[in-house]
């Protein structure tokens, strides 16, 4: 299984903080690179971002062609069985970078985790299991996978966790119904979830953009 190295981008100042970004199926860890430089952070947020690549793995809904993902998928929708030890391999992932931070004086609770996609997905499972509080946990065009279990594994510490679903009303690679059903079965288990909703297909647009700064200080401010 091929790996690529991690991107990391230091803030000019040591940094206070850390946001780890995962990208999606298909993708590499340059795809939201650009992104950074619309953001309008304030200089007391001395941020690094982390941007991991996802292994590159066969993937069945590719016709069984390798590509980058962070697990195997056939199917987008809840009727699809999920590859539970891929999930749970990339969710390891996640958990190795959150402790690489906590070694460099970064507490869970000055960490955000982003994902888009499968990405999401991926930051969605983790973030709800981690077993202290983060920063945030911001989904962009997801949905949680493995939902039979998280009655069980969700870890109380994240209760106060915001938890951001953010999704184009216009998608039709994560349907915004299958979102929506992500979304109902956390609410049931009194979680600090927010929905933003935008008119736009499977991408990311300048107003959600703009949210996402806003998300990221009101969370480490």
């Amino acid at each position: 299984m091929q790996e690529n190295p991690t991107i990391i981008i230091e803030p000019e100042k040591p940094a206070n903080a850390s946001v780890i970004w995962l990208h999606g199926l298909g993708a590499d860890a340059n795809d939201f690179l650009p992104v950074i430089d619309q953001l309008d952070l304030p200089d007391s947020l001395n941020i690094r971002f982390i941007f991991p690549n996802a292994p590159v793995i066969p993937i069945t809904l590719n016709g069984g062609m390798s590509m980058q993902g962070w697990y195997d998928i056939i199917g987008i929708g809840p009727e699809y069985e999920e590859d539970k030890e891929g999930i749970e391999a990339s969710q390891q992932i996640v958990e190795t970078l959150i402790e690489r931070e906590w070694k460099k004086g970064i507490t869970s609770d000055r960490i955000i985790l982003i994902g888009f996609s499968q990405g999401g997905a991926v930051v969605l499972h983790t973030g709800t299991r981690h077993t202290q509080q983060l920063a945030a946990v911001l989904a962009l065009s997801t949905y949680l996978p493995l939902r039979q279990s998280i009655d069980d594994e969700l870890c109380s510490d994240q209760k106060m966790t915001p938890i951001v679903f953010m999704h184009g009303s216009e998608d039709t690679v994560v349907p915004i119904s299958f979102a929506q059903h992500s979304y109902y079965l956390l609410n049931k288990l009194s979680l600090n979830l927010k929905w933003y909703e935008y008119k736009m297909s499977h991408t990311v647009c300048l107003e959600q953009i703009n949210d996402i700064n806003n998300l990221i200080v009101e969370s480490l401010s």
